[in-house]
C-alpha cells in the first residue's frame, strides 16, 4: 500500500477533475498534505475520497456528506457511519420512489392523451403520421 497519492493520480483513478478534488478540499471533507504547491494525498484521503463520491452516486447533498465523514471521526466511528449512511439512503430511497411514482402516474397521462387523440383521429378519417 502506498504511503501518497498525488492529485493526478487520484483524478485518473476517480475518472474526476482536479477542480472536483479542489472543491472537497475546500469543503473542508479532505485535507491533504502540502508540499509548496504539491498536494499529497493520504491513504485515508484516497478513503474518503471514494466515500465522498459514493455519496454523490446516491445523490447525497455535500451537508449529508459532511455529516457522514465526520460521524467517522467520532467515538461512534464506522457504526456510527453506517447507521447514518443507512438513514440517509432509505431517504433517498424513499424520494426516488415517490418520483418512480410521479413519472408512472404521468405515462398513464400520456398514454390516456395519446389513446384519445388516436380514437379523434380515427373517428375524423386522419391517419397516423410523423
Amino acid at each position: 500500500m502506498r504511503e501518497y497519492y498525488t492529485i493526478t493520480e487520484l483524478t485518473r483513478e476517480f475518472a474526476i477533475s482536479t477542480r472536483t478534488i479542489r472543491f472537497y478540499e475546500d469543503e473542508g471533507l479532505i485535507q491533504p498534505i502540502r508540499r509548496g504547491r504539491t498536494r499529497l494525498f493520504r491513504q485515508s484521503d484516497r478513503q474518503l475520497l471514494r466515500m465522498i463520491l459514493r455519496g454523490k452516486r446516491l445523490g447525497l447533498a455535500i451537508s449529508d456528506i459532511r455529516e457522514i465523514v465526520q460521524m467517522h471521526k467520532l467515538p461512534s466511528g464506522e457504526a456510527g457511519q453506517l447507521r447514518m449512511t443507512v438513514r440517509r439512503v432509505g431517504e433517498r430511497r424513499r424520494e426516488f420512489e415517490q418520483k418512480r411514482r410521479d413519472i408512472e402516474d404521468l405515462m398513464a397521462e400520456l398514454d390516456q392523451i395519446e389513446e384519445a387523440c388516436l380514437t379523434r383521429m380515427a373517428e375524423l378519417g386522419i391517419a397516423p403520421g410523423p
